[in-house]
């Protein structure tokens, strides 16, 4: 089956799983920005990976604007985010992105990537600068409170093919192999 691996990434660590995927199942790879409608029907499978920002996955619009147009594809979406997988956080993003009913036709994965506030748009850093004064004036913090605050000093990288093999061998097996 035709596959394609479709991402949007500002950071890198999205386009770090993308590159890990697509060699693992040998298949087509572009940013999302250069891929078409058109060129997206030419694939049976449609994976898609962006980046995750206030639970909204960055660059999914192309999907969702044409799922109609996709309903005989077999799709995948996966989201990556600095923080520790949470069936809680997955049923959030899952549901703030998709309706019900597109969430029966797609499947999705959620990889935990990474945080580097260099690499960060200028619009992104604004808003987790807030972020972070937010967090240093509480008294108490989460683990994963804690863990973002020491990332603005120190990036982390939490990206493994171990993280998206759940991925890769769904992907193998509509496939059939």
């Amino acid at each position: 089956m035709k596959t394609i691996m479709v991402y949007k990434s500002n950071s890198g660590y999205v386009k770090k799983y993308a590159d890990m995927i697509s060699s693992e199942l040998k298949c087509d790879i572009r940013e999302g920005s250069k891929v078409s409608l058109d060129q997206l029907k030419n694939y049976d499978i449609i994976i898609f990976g962006g980046g995750l920002y206030a639970v909204g996955i960055n660059g999914i619009k192309l999907l969702k604007n044409n799922i109609d147009s996709l309903v005989d594809k077999k799709i995948v979406v996966f989201a990556s985010g600095a923080s520790p997988f949470r069936e809680e956080v997955y049923d959030e993003v899952i549901n703030k992105n998709f309706t019900l009913e597109q969430q029966e036709l797609i499947k999705f994965f959620y990889l935990r990537g990474g945080f580097d506030f260099k690499k960060l748009k200028l619009r992104h850093k604004v808003v987790m600068k807030g972020m972070k004064m937010h967090l240093s004036k509480k008294d108490e913090l989460t683990e994963d409170e804690a863990g973002m605050l020491a990332a603005f000093d120190k990036p982390v990288d939490f990206t493994s093919k171990e993280n998206a093999q759940e991925l890769i061998d769904y992907v193998k097996s509509i496939r059939g192999f």
